[in-house]
């Protein structure tokens, strides 16, 4: 049980949000290829709700939130396995789960690589951080460094949700509020 929460412990570490300078910088400037994609997160109903800036670093990818228009506190955060984002934004699938893992830290085989940290929301409705996700591309191409590709033939979406995740149930984190396509379905 004791290796299993260190196990934990250390994936968590691993996903945390990181400060505008500092680790994210130096990771940006070992950047293996210059791959960047920027996203617009949009609202179900249709508001504009901030910005996601992708950018390819050497083991995985840096994501730059600059977001706006959202409700106020802790928000579930996650990469979904499809790039679509229709009014409800269920066409955006499941979380990235290229894996099969359990959803959650602390799981016997891992967590879904779209899992990511949970954001707060400042009272005047912006969040802004930078998160690292170890092993992500956006290359068509996997890697040994990088083997999950956001590239695949369904493309890949970062969705918002109104609550916050748990990480561990499936549902925690509530409806989904905002919704960007990192890459469009077919490539």
């Amino acid at each position: 049980m004791r290796r299993l929460c260190g196990a934990a412990a250390i994936g968590m570490a691993a996903m945390v949000a990181l400060p505008a300078s500092g680790f994210a910088e130096d990771a940006a400037a070992q950047e293996s290829d210059s791959a960047t994609k920027s996203v617009t997160l949009m609202t179900a109903d249709g508001g504009e709700a901030g910005t996601a800036t992708f950018r390819q670093a050497h083991h995985g990818v840096i994501i730059t939130l600059d977001l706006a228009n959202l409700t106020p506190g802790p928000h579930g955060l996650h990469i979904h396995e499809t790039g679509a984002c229709t009014p409800d934004f269920k066409a955006a699938g499941g979380h990235y789960n290229p894996q099969g893992s359990e959803h959650g830290f602390g799981t016997e085989g891992g967590h879904h690589i779209g899992d990511l940290p949970n954001i707060v929301v400042a009272d005047d409705g912006t969040a802004r951080g930078d998160v690292f996700v170890p092993e992500m591309s956006l290359n068509e191409t996997e890697d040994d460094r990088n083997p999950y590709s956001l590239s695949d033939a369904d493309g890949s979406a970062i969705m918002v949700h109104a609550g916050v995740d748990d990480y561990r149930d499936m549902a925690s984190s509530g409806d989904r509020a905002a919704c960007g396509v990192i890459v469009p379905g077919g490539g």
